[in-house]
């Protein structure tokens, strides 16, 4: 009996001895699994900060704000070809450490300590994010749908049959191309966003000129000139990635030619819907858009009674 009893006290204290071991694995092993938790942004709380700062420093904040704070997780890494990368599979925002508060990879740095460009960039690949969540709606809003219908609308007219510029530096020798689903699609979201993060830069360079007077009526002229000149230039064109490997392997983006760049009837949308522009900067918009142009927007497929 005596025996019986050695073997089970024993048997206890190996029993206690393993969960020891245990427990002490558990505790050595936690703050290993915790810092990669710890180094992650928290996205709910990045977004929030984002569109107070947006509208702290008059930036436009119409579209962002119709973004749930949950839909984009953000993460940061050291990117070598762009700034900014938004992937629409898995909601997801990379953006370059370089962006981040102290090159840290927790948070983004405060709006206002980042360049013009840069904040071209961020906002080019935040209305990524929003068409993203667009298309993701299960039951949109009437302006919503009525948005996502213009999109498949100009997708279909405007960017399945394109003309490209193969050579950027030779705007007059151009190639046609017959789209596809993936490649239109991507060519009217490129195009648009080009025009959102161009429309945030614009309101940056001209914003940190003297006003005219305490309306800011200086600064919408100015917007306006250089929204004149952007079209003079027929600079606002978009771009799309082939899907055909071996054009993929000579260029990775092709870019559309200045007859295919964003159409009038298109700025004045996403000034309204996207941007949220007010009525009168949307008519004096619509009246420098009527202009003779060098190279005329071509409708393509558009039928006439879809312009302005």
């Amino acid at each position: 009996m005596r025996s019986v009893r050695v073997y089970i006290d024993r048997l206890r204290g190996k029993t206690v001895a393993l969960a020891g071991g245990l427990l002490l694995g558990l505790l050595l092993s936690a703050p290993t699994q915790a810092e990669p938790q710890a180094s992650m942004p928290d996205s709910s709380r990045l977004w929030h900060a984002l569109v107070a700062e947006a509208k702290t420093l008059n930036l436009p904040i119409h579209f962002l704000e119709q973004v749930p704070s949950h839909f984009v997780t953000f993460e940061f890494e050291d990117l070598h070809a762009f700034a900014a990368e938004y992937h629409p599979a898995d909601h997801r925002m990379v953006l370059d450490r370089s962006l981040s508060l102290n090159a840290a990879g927790r948070t983004l740095r405060p709006l206002g300590r980042l360049t013009h460009k840069e904040l071209e960039t961020l906002y080019h690949e935040l209305f990524h994010a929003y068409m993203d969540f667009l298309e993701q709606e299960s039951a949109p809003s009437s302006a919503h749908a009525s948005l996502r219908a213009f999109a498949r609308e100009q997708q279909r007219c405007r960017y399945q049959q394109v003309l490209i510029t193969p050579v950027l530096q030779k705007r007059g020798l151009k190639e046609e191309r017959f789209l596809s689903e993936t490649e239109s699609w991507e060519a009217l979201n490129e195009t648009w966003a080009v025009f959102i993060g161009w429309a945030v830069w614009t309101q940056l360079e001209v914003d940190k000129r003297p006003r005219r007077d305490s309306r800011g009526s200086g600064t919408t002229s100015a917007w306006m000139a250089r929204l004149d000149q952007a079209e003079q230039d027929a600079a606002l064109s978009g771009y799309y990635e082939p899907e055909d490997p071996s054009e993929k392997r000579m260029a990775r983006k092709r870019f559309l030619a200045p007859e295919f760049r964003l159409s009038p009837q298109e700025i004045v949308r996403l000034m309204k819907d996207v941007l949220g522009s007010p009525a009168d900067v949307i008519r004096q918009a619509t009246q420098v858009l009527q202009r003779p142009r060098p190279i005329p927007s071509t409708r393509g497929a558009c039928t006439a009674s879809s312009e302005p």
